[in-house]
């Protein structure tokens, strides 16, 4: 390195002019190096912010990738491919940022200290002593000044003299020992200049190193090498199927607009070709305007979608689909969109025929003289008028959705099917296996019920696959709507638990010394051929889930379910009505879903109105609950057992047989109800399992008993009422608990 050009501390003393020209030379050297300094140090500290920011910004990227699956896009799979590629791009950029995090310290470390200690302690140092000295500079002179005032001819006060000796002593000793801190800090800095401005530099450069060899190591790993090339060539693959399908839209809209074109003119005009009303149709679907009353003497036209489905004429509103793109996030909301029933085409002696109205064109109506009920719809044009009335007769004319896919012989001997039987405010949508049910049944609830038929086994297909599937719940306000003809035999069910209208359970909830209240939603109930087992409850979950999926039903009835020893309701959350009520001794089975736990089912039993002795029909109810489902089968199986040990305490009191403990059961608490051990009467005249547990009132099939905490006989409990009529109590049993 070469010579340093230094200030003469030798000189400092006498302050000659020539050492005043030659520090000046160095003071402006030093004010130009700490304006430059003071740019370095700016751009260092820009570097460092950008790193910062950059380390920020790449685990912001990361979590952003992340959060895609929290999202819920609603057209996106749970599990898809893109969700899995995302979470692992996040994880290869999480080691990325880890990376330029450790690039960021090495910045503070090697580039910014440097560059910082010399801007605080060297350049500021020189800036503290260039006043210093200038001050002692101005006191040496004015020291100096005063005592060379001192006369030789007068004779001045001897203490004054020595007073100005000693200042100006003192005055040039501290401007000389100022001077040379001064100089020597100049001298310094010029040393200090070639390793202070190059030390954060070669900082940088030994960080920017480190950080691509760190990174080469991170990145250039051979799976990442394979996991960019597969997913290049997925993306490559995706534009090629983007471009493919681009250009077929194009042509499919050219094509669709072409074909279009008479659609656009609500009536075609002259020089339009004539295309005739097709009156073959089976099914109709498209917007209509409704008819309804107003007021006293008005009456509204409302505009909603219509289409016929299973034998019904379905109707859903904009309003509808409207509330449910604002209100549901997800697929499985409770907002309800999957239509109204507004007439069942399946009525005797329905009939859709022209009409005429002075206020509207093309108005045609359907008449259901059964049901009293004349619906007024009015269609867009002539062709379309023309189109809805024959296929509207037609279905009436092949007697509509019929299971089985025959034709009755005579309209008169059908009975009703639980499509057909919903109110106006319900929906059935057929099971997603066929779109055609296996015969129609009609049952009704009552206080007595016979045995059940045979229990599930396996390897037997135990669902009824193409049987209507319902999806919602209809309240009692809602049970009379229509007027129901005598002669039409037994009154419709209006849901979908086999309860006719008119039935009013006798039940004291109210005082029951168990019950449990809990929000459910009702997701569906279809029909099943055997009243127990746990493969059948999870393979009807999932048949009801698949048909939701399938015909986009998001609508989940909410309910309060309340489950006691006297019963189980369903209530109408908003007004506490009820729903629908099960007693215990019609409820076979139940069940929780093995790996979604908030869904459950029940199976209930209904005997078949007019049918044989043994005639009984089997009905699966699926819910979903906001907590465990465990917790509700649970409940359902202490309500059950308490119910059995009160029918056991009243049969036993009508023998003669006194059981204190039974009879105080109500006024115990739950948890004290499990600790109720049977008298030494009771286990001599009562048979108990091989492992002690369970009360065996019938022989039951060894496998039937290892999947169920007790078990009723499959022979009916005869409970005499005192007035000559007898109450069957049916067998319940509840899944395995641990």
């Amino acid at each position: 390195m070469p010579d340093i050009e230094k200030l003469h501390l030798e000189d400092a003393l006498e302050d000659s002019p020539q050492t005043r020209n030659l520090l000046s030379v160095f003071e402006k050297d030093a004010f130009v190096l700490k304006k430059y300094t003071g740019g370095l140090q700016a751009c260092c500290q820009r570097i460092m912010s950008a790193q910062n920011e950059l380390c920020a910004a790449t685990q912001g990227l990361a979590q952003q990738l992340r959060a895609y699956e929290a999202h819920k896009f609603p057209l996106e799979s749970e599990n898809s491919i893109l969700t899995s590629t995302l979470k692992q791009f996040a994880s290869y950029i999480d080691d990325i940022s880890s990376i330029q995090q450790v690039l960021a310290s090495q910045y503070s470390e090697t580039m910014m200290y440097p560059i910082n200690k010399f801007v605080q302690a060297d350049i500021e140092e020189v800036s503290t002593m260039y006043e210093m000295y200038q001050i002692s500079s101005h006191e040496h002179e004015q020291a100096l000044g005063k005592y060379m005032k001192l006369s030789a001819k007068k004779k001045e006060n001897e203490k004054a003299r020595i007073e100005t000796n000693e200042e100006l002593y003192t005055m040039r000793k501290k401007f000389h020992q100022t001077s040379l801190h001064y100089y020597s800090c100049l001298n310094s800095l010029q040393y200090k200049r070639k390793c202070f401005l190059l030390e954060p530099v070669m900082g940088y450069l030994h960080a920017q190193r480190a950080f691509f060899q760190m990174g080469t190591d991170a990145v250039m790993k051979p799976e990442i090498e394979d996991f960019l090339g597969n997913i290049n060539a997925s993306v490559l693959s995706v534009h090629q199927e983007l471009s493919v399908e681009t250009q077929k839209t194009v042509e499919l809209i050219d094509s669709i607009e072409k074909q279009s074109v008479h659609l656009y003119h609500p009536e075609p005009p002259i020089d339009m070709p004539y295309i005739p009303p097709n009156t073959s149709l089976a099914q109709k679907s498209g917007y209509l305007y409704q008819r309804s009353k107003q007021a006293i003497l008005g009456s509204k036209w409302d505009r909603c979608y219509f289409f016929t489905q299973g034998g019904n004429l379905m109707s859903q509103s904009k309003d509808e689909a409207r509330k449910y793109n604002k209100d549901s996030s997800s697929i499985g909301s409770s907002v309800m969109f999957a239509g109204s029933l507004v007439v069942d085409l399946n009525e005797e002696g329905l009939i859709a025929e022209i009409s005429e109205y002075d206020d509207r064109r093309f108005v045609f109506q359907i008449v259901a003289p059964s049901s009293k009920k004349t619906v007024v719809l009015q269609a867009e044009n002539h062709r379309e008028r023309e189109e809805w009335i024959a296929a509207i007769n037609n279905i009436v004319r092949d007697s509509g959705y019929v299971r089985g896919g025959k034709t009755p012989p005579k309209r008169k001997d059908r009975t009703p099917s639980l499509e057909k039987s919903q109110s106006a405010d319900s929906q059935s949508i057929p099971s997603p296996t066929t779109l055609s049910g296996n015969g129609s049944r009609s049952s009704s609830v009552s206080t007595s019920a016979t045995t059940t038929g045979a229990a599930a086994t396996q390897g037997e297909n135990t669902l009824v696959l193409d049987t209507p599937i319902q999806f919602d719940l209809v309240s009692p306000s809602q049970e009379n709507r229509g007027p129901q003809s005598p002669m039409s035999g037994p009154p419709k069910r209006i849901n979908p638990f086999d309860q006719s209208s008119g039935e009013v359970f006798d039940v004291k909830f109210d005082n029951a010394a168990f019950s449990q209240v809990f929000t459910v939603r009702f997701l569906g109930s279809m029909e099943v051929k055997a009243d127990r087992g746990e493969p059948l409850v999870h393979d009807t979950i999932r048949q009801i889930m698949a048909a939701r999926a399938i015909h986009n039903v998001f609508k989940m009835t909410e309910s309060k379910f309340i489950v006691s020893n006297e019963g189980m309701r369903l209530l109408d959350p908003s007004n506490n009505a009820v729903r629908v009520e099960f007693a215990l001794q019609d409820i076979s089975f139940w069940s929780k879903h093995p790996e979604n736990e908030r869904y459950f089912g029940f199976i209930t039993r209904t005997r078949i109105v007019g049918g044989a002795k043994n005639n009984l029909s089997f009905a699966c109810h699926v819910f979903e609950s906001n907590n465990s489902s465990e917790e509700i089968c649970k409940s359902i199986g202490t309500a059950t057992r308490m119910a059995f040990e009160a029918l056991m305490a009243k049969r036993n009191a009508k023998a003669g047989i006194v059981k204190p403990k039974v009879n105080e059961e109500k006024k115990l608490p739950l948890e004290n109800i499990e600790q109720l051990e049977l008298s030494d009467s009771d286990s001599e005249s009562l048979p108990l399992s091989p492992d002690g547990k369970f009360l065996l009132l019938a022989n039951t099939d060894p496998s039937e008993t290892g999947s169920s905490v007790f078990e009723y006989s499959n022979q009916p409990i005869r409970e005499n009422l005192g007035d000559g009529d007898e109450r069957r109590i049916e067998g319940a049993e509840c899944e395995s608990e641990a």
